[in-house]
């Protein structure tokens, strides 16, 4: 390794760190959030935020774009949203009589996928092969999607009227599942008093959000990643943690071993945003519940009785031996 790579790796995580500070000029109280979109960055993955309407969940994403110079665009899930709508679709041309490709909004760097839930199954599965594959087929041709691709969606909680439930195969795309809650008072207080003094969420400019990182930062975080150590009985912990969910009397299908590795990851990812290069039992601790909520399948029952996702995971975390 050449002297040039650590400070590369340096000028990267300091990058993100200033992301991190530029999305609180906009967004208040919502960390772990923004935490858990860069830990998606560094993986190559995809994010989920759920949360009630107006808990600021767009202007999140549009905040972070603000803050990477990447390309971004934005689609509003709708009942009527067509596949084609997304991945973009053939379009004849008159003048030269022959069909042309028109490119849809998933060919970018970061797409925000607004309200994914309010469009039907579907227009939903359209964006599974993107999602997977990167890349989308358009009458039988694969098309590559451009590099880095991250898809950023937010849904409303499934109770709420005119939405629809994920399927199971698309919420596995999603590396992680953030929950955006209700601000705490002093944030909400805070909140308001931006909005007294003149803050207008559509001009992020104005805000002073600057862009502070841009590709090849994220290409140098990860690489840096790929080198953070990982030893035996951590590894050994992940996998008992997703065997512990299977065997759970409230849930009906547990962590699959593609859950498993994808806690791997993004444990990995934390440890090198917390400036270390070896993966610690807290690392794993952290990011469980966003990694491994939405991989869980409860029994009916367990449902009726109040269980959730997270109250499975708080009992397996709190059960599971943990290496020394």
């Amino acid at each position: 390794m050449t002297d040039a790579a650590p400070a590369s790796a340096e000028r990267a995580r300091d990058a993100l760190t200033d992301v991190r500070h530029e999305v609180a000029k906009a967004v208040v109280g919502q960390d772990a959030a923004v935490t858990g979109l860069l830990v998606a960055l560094l993986c190559r993955g995809h994010v989920l935020l759920e949360g009630v309407p107006g808990v600021a969940k767009t202007l999140l994403v549009r905040t972070l774009a603000s803050a990477l110079d990447v390309d971004t665009k934005r689609v509003q899930f709708t009942p009527d949203l067509m596949p084609g709508d997304i991945t973009g679709s053939l379009v004849y041309d008159a003048r030269t009589a022959e069909f042309s490709f028109a490119e849809g909004p998933v060919f970018t760097n970061l797409l925000l996928a607004d309200e994914v839930n309010r469009t039907p199954p579907k227009t939903q599965a359209a964006l599974l092969e993107a999602m997977e594959e990167r890349q989308v087929s358009v009458d039988g041709e694969p098309r590559a999607l451009p590099e880095p691709f991250v898809v950023a969606a937010t849904q409303n909680p499934v109770e709420y009227e005119g939405t629809y439930p994920l399927p199971e195969a698309q919420l596995d795309r999603f590396l992680l599942k953030l929950q955006v809650d209700l601000p705490g008072r002093d944030d909400e207080v805070s909140v308001l008093r931006r909005h007294a003094d003149g803050f207008d969420p559509r001009d992020l400019d104005a805000a002073g959000v600057r862009v502070v990182a841009g590709p090849d930062d994220l290409l140098a975080a990860r690489t840096a990643v790929q080198a953070v150590r990982v030893d035996q009985d951590v590894l050994g912990y992940v996998v008992d943690l997703a065997r512990a969910t299977r065997s759970s009397p409230s849930v009906q299908l547990g962590v699959s071993p593609r859950g498993a590795t994808a806690l791997l990851r993004t444990a990995r990812s934390w440890a090198w945003l917390s400036g270390r290069d070896f993966v610690t039992p807290d690392d794993v601790k952290a990011l469980a519940r966003p990694t491994l909520r939405h991989r869980l399948t409860l029994r009916p029952e367990a449902e009726m009785e109040g269980v959730t996702s997270d109250s499975v995971l708080e009992t397996v975390l709190s059960t599971v031996a943990v290496p020394r």
